[in-house]
């Protein structure tokens, strides 16, 4: 396999980088919303606790599965751990950032 460019890998990268942060925002505000919605029932009608708590569950599930698709190294395709701000990748050291 041929090596990667290093602006390429930095692109890759960056475009990782926002769809991961648009994930997480979304996670939290529909984790949030079903929260609201329970304790606010007059916002958009009522919906059981077990409705939900399924939401938040399908939510967070789907949010880990996409995490451990999309955020990985777009050199080595190593998972890139918990920092979202990264310089280099831990397992191959490629420049992120």
């Amino acid at each position: 396999m041929a090596k990667r460019d290093d602006k390429e890998i930095m692109r890759e990268y960056r475009s990782r980088q926002t769809r991961q942060i648009i994930a997480v925002t979304a996670a939290i505000f529909l984790v949030l919303l079903a929260a609201i919605l329970y304790k606010r029932p007059d916002l958009l009608g009522a919906f059981s606790i077990r409705t939900l708590f399924g939401m938040q569950v399908t939510t967070i599930a789907s949010f880990l599965v996409y995490t451990a698709y999309n955020w990985r190294c777009p050199s080595c395709d190593k998972h890139l751990g918990s920092d979202i701000h990264r310089q280099r990748c831990g397992k191959c050291g490629a420049r992120l950032q």
